[in-house]
């Protein structure tokens, strides 16, 4: 983004610079061109804010939602395990829609946690988790991988971590 907005003054400042230049004279074929480059920003003397307390706190609440939230996942996708291997379709859809309402509501906690931080990279980040974690409570090819516990177990944590990526970059859960 920096470079696209250097690219843009730099474009303009030429093309104001030719405006300027063209005024009839007929010695401004012979004359070099004007190159304006734009000058590096002062070096500021004021630190960065210190978010550090403030994303321990949201931290805490991400963790804690992963703790909970995740596990009550779980817990509705056992149930959902259980009915498919009983055969039992209608109470495994139900254990299915139960298990993606917790990644959904997973997701909407998650956003609403990390909007509140202070460090605007981890709202972006908490955002992008939420987005994962409510696209895949829908996502019907995820859940119908999921027939056996040996099943549950090989996909969930590799799941988990393109959930949480984004916001494991601030917060280690």
């Amino acid at each position: 983004m920096r470079r696209a907005l250097i690219a843009v003054t730099f474009g303009g400042l030429l093309l104001s610079g030719a405006a300027c230049s063209s005024d009839g004279d007929t010695d401004s074929a012979t004359e070099a061109p004007t190159i304006v480059t734009p000058s590096s920003a002062p070096a500021s003397t004021t630190p960065p804010p210190d978010y550090s307390a403030n994303t321990r706190a949201v931290c805490a609440k991400v963790t804690k939602i992963y703790n909970t939230e995740l596990e009550d996942f779980g817990t509705e996708i056992g149930k959902m395990i259980a009915y498919k291997e009983k055969k039992q379709t209608k109470e495994a859809d139900a254990a299915e829609k139960a298990a993606g309402k917790q990644l959904k509501d997973a997701g909407a906690q998650l956003k609403k946690e990390t909007a509140a931080a202070q460090d605007p990279k981890i709202q972006d980040a908490g955002a992008a988790s939420a987005a994962k974690l409510t696209a895949s409570a829908t996502d019907t090819k995820f859940f119908d991988k999921i027939k056996t516990e040996k099943d549950f177990e090989k996909t969930i944590e590799a799941q988990i971590t393109e959930w949480m990526t984004p916001v494991t970059g601030f917060c280690a859960t």
